[in-house]
C-alpha cells in the first residue's frame, strides 16, 4: 500500500509539474500578448489628436479638463459601432446635398457634423417640437420662411431646412464672434449662449461652465468629424457599395389642391409611401394649397423601385 501511496503521490507532483511548465510557456508575454491582440476583438485605449479643430478654430487641448471631454466623446462614438456605421452610410447620401449650401451661404463644411449629431441624418422628431434633420423648431422656421403646419412642414425639406441653418448659424456668428460660439448656441440658443458669457466673465465656448448636453455639444460634433473623416483609423470598414445613395428624381411642379396623393403618385408609376420618401414635408395624404402656392414634387426616375399592384 505505502508503495501505491508513494507512486500515486510521484505521480501527482510530476503532474503537477507538467501544468506549471506549461502554464509559464502560455503565459502572455509583452510580445505574444500583441501579437493575440491582432485576431481578438478587444476595445483599446485611443490617443486623442493634437490637431483637432472646428471649422478652423482649434480645440485647447493642453487643457485637461478639454481633453478628457474630447476622450470621452471619441470614446463613446467610437466604439458604438453599429451607429457609427450607420453614419457613414447615411453621409453618403446626405452629405452632397448639404455641403453645397454649407459652402454657397460661406458656412464652413464642419456644420454638416452639427447636422449628424443633432439628428443621425434623419427626420426625427424631438420631444420639444424640433423636426427635421437640422433639427428646426416651429417658430424658427416660419421667421425663416418655412411653410409649417399639419398639411406642409418644410422643415422635413433637407435643402431648405439647410437654408434656414445656414441663416441661423451665420446671424450667430455674427452676434458671438466665433463658429464655435455659433455651433453652441444651435443646442442653447443665442441668448443663452450670450448670458452665459457674460455672467462667466469668459469669452470662449471651453471656458464656459454649461449644462450637460451643451457641455459636450461641440465634443460630439469634432468626434464625429474626426471618425467619419478617418474611418480605417477607428476600426470601421466597408466598401463603396455598402453605404446608401441618393435615388435619382425630376421635379413636377404643383399650384393646385391634390385632393389623393396615392392617385397622384400611380400616374408616375409608384406608390404613396414611395411618393412620402422622397417628399417628407407632405404631411398628409392631400394637398390644400388654397393659396395656390407653387411646390416642387420630387419623383424618382424609372427603374429604382420595384412597385407591385
Amino acid at each position: 500500500m505505502k508503495i501505491i501511496e508513494r507512486g500515486l503521490a510521484l505521480v501527482g507532483l510530476l503532474s503537477l509539474c507538467m501544468l506549471f511548465i506549461y502554464a509559464l510557456q502560455d503565459a502572455p508575454t509583452d510580445e505574444n500578448f500583441e501579437k493575440k491582440l491582432i485576431n481578438d476583438y478587444n476595445v483599446y485605449a485611443l490617443q486623442v489628436p493634437s490637431d483637432l479643430s472646428f471649422a478652423g478654430e482649434p480645440l485647447p487641448l493642453q487643457n485637461p479638463d478639454i481633453y478628457e471631454r474630447m476622450d470621452r466623446e471619441l470614446l463613446v462614438n467610437t466604439y458604438w459601432q453599429s451607429n457609427g456605421l450607420l453614419m457613414f452610410k447615411r453621409a453618403k447620401k446626405y452629405f452632397p446635398i448639404i455641403e453645397p449650401i454649407l459652402k454657397e451661404h460661406g458656412v464652413p463644411d464642419d456644420f454638416k457634423y452639427l447636422a449628424v449629431i443633432e439628428s443621425g441624418l434623419t427626420n426625427a422628431v424631438s420631444p420639444a417640437g424640433a423636426r427635421g434633420v437640422w433639427q428646426i423648431m416651429p417658430t424658427t422656421g416660419r421667421e425663416n420662411g418655412l411653410e409649417v403646419n399639419k398639411n406642409v412642414d418644410e422643415r422635413y425639406n433637407l435643402e431648405k431646412a439647410t437654408e434656414v441653418a445656414c441663416k441661423y448659424l451665420i446671424g450667430a456668428k455674427e452676434k458671438l464672434g466665433s463658429w464655435t460660439l455659433a455651433a453652441a448656441s444651435y443646442n442653447a440658443g443665442r441668448a443663452g449662449i450670450s448670458r452665459r458669457l457674460k455672467e462667466q466673465g469668459v469669452s470662449t465656448y471651453y471656458d464656459l461652465l454649461l449644462g450637460e448636453e451643451t457641455g459636450r455639444y461641440l465634443f460630439r460634433i469634432v468626434a464625429l468629424k474626426e471618425i467619419l473623416s478617418n474611418p480605417s483609423k477607428y476600426g470601421f470598414n466597408f466598401r463603396d457599395k455598402d453605404l446608401y445613395t441618393n435615388v435619382p428624381t425630376f421635379q413636377v411642379e404643383v399650384d393646385t389642391a391634390v385632393h389623393d396623393f396615392s392617385k397622384f403618385a400611380e400616374k408616375f408609376g409608384i406608390n404613396y409611401k414611395i411618393l412620402k420618401i422622397h417628399n417628407p414635408w407632405l404631411r398628409e395624404p392631400h394637398l390644400n394649397n388654397k393659396s395656390r402656392k407653387q411646390y416642387l414634387i420630387e419623383i424618382p426616375k424609372e427603374g429604382h423601385y420595384d412597385v407591385t399592384r
